[in-house]
């Protein structure tokens, strides 16, 4: 166990330098002059309100200022798939989350404030004249492809039909990121479960299994490999 407390404070540092925010870097002022630039509108959408249906028919990207809100598809028969959780500073794009599918909505799960931007008005080559401009449109982009990297990295994982396979996929992916045996899970095991496309109690009976097996040790979301 005290191999968890040593980790636990390397995790804490690898946390804090994680970088999702399209304003990283820039001063307040800059972030004025940007919205001045792009004309942005801002709206607020109360907890379980549907965040701007009609963006499935607009070029524009969405910039989570506040609050928290979820990417729901749902399939023939109702049953209901989150496809992204998003948070403060999470950003979504009719050209890139796939919301403009018909069977797609993004539910505030609380009190959210969005900033909208019209695709083109970011991609006007005259505002590449400001540095501060450039700075933004670099996080913008860094974010965009880090979800096209996740998204692929989750199809990798849905491609399994064990469970524990899709566990053990999802394992080795962050295995390799890391480069450590240990593995911290973002979310809460249950969150998990959403993100792995399986039933909740059916994941954790095959962590038990894993655990028993002497597959992986489990404390909270921190998963120690020890087939590795």
């Amino acid at each position: 166990m005290q191999l968890f407390v040593i980790f636990d404070k390397i995790f804490l540092v690898m946390k804090m330098k994680v970088i999702n925010d399209p304003f990283f870097e820039l001063t307040k002022t800059q972030i004025n002059k940007i919205y001045s630039l792009l004309g942005v509108h801002t709206y607020t959408f109360i907890k379980g309100q549907e965040i701007l249906p009609t963006m499935k028919y607009q070029n524009i990207i969405v910039i989570l200022l506040k609050g928290n809100a979820q990417i729901i598809y749902t399939e023939y028969n109702g049953n209901e798939i989150v496809l992204e959780k998003l948070h403060e500073n999470d950003l979504y794009g009719s050209i890139f989350s796939g919301v403009n599918n018909e069977n797609c909505q993004v539910m505030a799960k609380e009190d959210t404030k969005v900033l909208v931007i019209d695709y083109d008005n970011l991609i006007n080559s005259n505002n590449l004249k400001h540095n501060y401009f450039n700075i933004f449109l670099r996080n913008i982009f860094d974010i965009i492809n880090n979800k096209f990297n996740d998204s692929a990295e989750r199809i990798r994982i849905l491609e399994k039909k064990q469970i524990r396979d899709k566990l053990l996929e999802y394992f080795e992916i962050q295995y390799k990121k890391s480069h450590s045996r240990k593995i911290f899970i973002p979310f809460s095991l249950k969150d998990l479960a959403d993100y792995l496309a399986v039933n909740r109690s059916a994941m954790f009976r095959e962590l038990r299994h894993l655990k028993d097996e002497k597959f992986i040790q489990v404390k909270n979301n921190i998963i120690l490999l020890l087939y590795k």
